[in-house]
């Protein structure tokens, strides 16, 4: 067994989810979750077959992110791991729990614009996704002027009145 890290290749703006799920129907329900959730999203999601053909199996909106999804779920190669881009103006805020709602999805790895490293086991005849490493360590505790920053910077963008 080996163990090794892949770095998600993205654009630093574009959002992606990253998951598990079981069975190949996922592409088609996940594609159906998406565009039932936010009218007009611009996204491409991969999904790693594990058994028969063992293709990457993928859908979208738009081809960049179809690119880019299909791209990084190859340099993946986690058996039933699939993962989502999110164009630039689209969020996982806005689609996650009906994702995790979609029968086929066993988790969710993480949901982020982060820089992240995937940390996997390969054991020969396939791949097993251990866990994430979502951006960078803490550099302390926030203070008064954090948490007013954070308050400030969750009404600029709309998410709190």
């Amino acid at each position: 067994m080996e163990f090794l890290s892949v770095e998600i290749d993205k654009p630093e703006a574009v959002n992606f989810i990253l998951g598990q799920s079981h069975f190949i129907k996922t592409v088609e329900d996940i594609h159906e979750t998406l565009v039932n959730c936010v009218p007009g999203i611009k996204f491409g999601m991969a999904f790693c077959e594990a058994s028969g053909a063992c293709l990457v199996r993928f859908s979208g909106t738009d081809q960049e992110m179809i690119d880019l999804a299909c791209k990084n779920a190859l340099a993946l190669g986690a058996g039933h791991s699939f993962i989502i881009f999110l164009a630039e103006g689209f969020y996982p805020i806005n689609v996650l729990k009906a994702v995790q709602n979609t029968p086929e999805v066993c988790r969710i790895f993480c949901a982020t614009a982060n820089p992240t490293q995937v940390i996997l086991a390969d054991v020969g005849a396939g791949r097993a996704i251990l866990g994430v490493a979502d951006g960078s360590k803490p550099q302390g505790v926030e203070d008064e002027a954090g948490i007013a920053w954070r308050k400030g910077f969750l009404r600029m963008i709309g998410y709190k009145a």
